[in-house]
């Protein structure tokens, strides 16, 4: 899947862009639970853990 989209998930919609990353796992809930709060840090974790698991 293009990284591309994925980004564009994560800014739009943030556990989306981590479901399509890594799937649902704790990845997934933290993100989750950080856009529940606000958006921008779910934002920032999302676009880190699609970086992280590119590297990889």
């Amino acid at each position: 899947m293009s990284n591309l989209i994925r980004i564009l998930a994560a800014i739009f919609v943030p556990p989306l862009g981590v479901f399509m990353t890594v799937g649902i796992g704790r990845d997934f809930w933290i993100n989750l639970v950080l856009s529940c709060f606000f958006l921008f840090p779910g934002t920032i974790h999302a676009v880190w853990v699609i970086a992280k698991h590119d590297r990889g």
